[in-house]
């Protein structure tokens, strides 16, 4: 069934637990992350960021996922996550996505505030839910730039809290995007500080890589919704390597006659084709 993103967290945090918010990027993804729900009966989140629209596109990508959501036996949220510009972030919220983010924490606090509550006005008449972010977790959500950390500063997540109202609140505690390129070591102190001094349910973002003891202890000490992105997308790379030492082939990348564009032709040991992707 498809949720507003706020009353899933609401549940969470008076439950102690945060629930899960994965990437996805096609047909196959989402009905992998909602299967997975149904078998656990567990809340989910589906969600998909603005920098990897290029691949998949929101008007194709959207729908699909909100009416998968409908379709679940299972609370879903609809998310649009690292929103940047309030034209992807209007055209989420048209198409039915619960929750929105608008990524401020490249911003100095003042205009990260400003803008968070204009995204907050936009989403008004959606009922969305919308989150946001201070500090700067590290790397970037599709891998292409190599952003520095910095934590979340508690004393502006007060302030952050009291001037926007905002649903959501990602926070900077040593996460990163991406895959470590060591164990992180993650900065409980500072996330004990902000769950005291707030109420908003805060989110963890860089999922991948972080301990189950860590997600565990996260969840405990306040976190609300973990992101989980790279591990999704190595899992498909992963699988692909695995259908290849298992004697399943592809044909070398041709260009198809009609459209004009790349394919790759995937076969089975018996030379069946398939699957055709770009």
């Amino acid at each position: 069934m498809l949720v507003n993103m706020r009353d899933l967290l609401a549940d969470a945090r008076v439950g102690g637990y945060a629930v899960g918010s994965f990437s996805v990027a096609n047909m196959e993804m989402v009905l992998g992350v909602l299967q997975a729900a149904e078998e656990l009966r567990a809340p989910v989140i589906l969600q998909i960021a603005e920098v990897r629209l290029r691949q998949s596109p929101l008007e194709l990508i959207g729908p699909l996922m909100v009416a998968a959501a409908r379709q679940a036996s299972v609370p879903v949220a609809v998310h649009f996550d690292h929103g940047k510009t309030e034209q992807k972030i209007g055209q989420a919220l048209e198409l039915g996505f619960t929750s929105v983010m608008f990524d401020g924490s490249h911003l100095p606090l003042d205009e990260n505030i400003a803008e968070t509550c204009r995204i907050i006005e936009m989403a008004r008449p959606y009922g969305a839910a919308v989150e946001a972010e201070i500090g700067c977790v590290g790397g970037s959500e599709d891998g292409s730039e190599e952003i520095a950390m910095h934590c979340t500063d508690p004393a502006d997540a007060v302030r952050f809290e009291q001037e926007t109202g905002v649903d959501a609140l990602a926070i900077a505690i040593g996460n990163a995007h991406g895959n470590y390129k060591a164990t992180p070591k993650l900065r409980f102190d500072i996330l004990a500080q902000v769950a005291e001094d707030t109420h908003t349910p805060l989110v963890l973002h860089g999922g991948t890589g972080i301990s189950p003891e860590d997600f565990r202890r996260c969840a405990q000490t306040g976190i609300q919704k973990i992101n989980i992105a790279t591990a999704t997308f190595d899992s498909v790379e992963q699988t692909v390597e695995e259908l290849r030492k298992l004697g399943i082939e592809c044909e070398p990348i041709r260009v198809d006659d009609y459209t004009g564009k790349k394919m790759t032709f995937f076969h089975d040991p018996d030379g069946l084709p398939l699957e055709l992707h770009e």
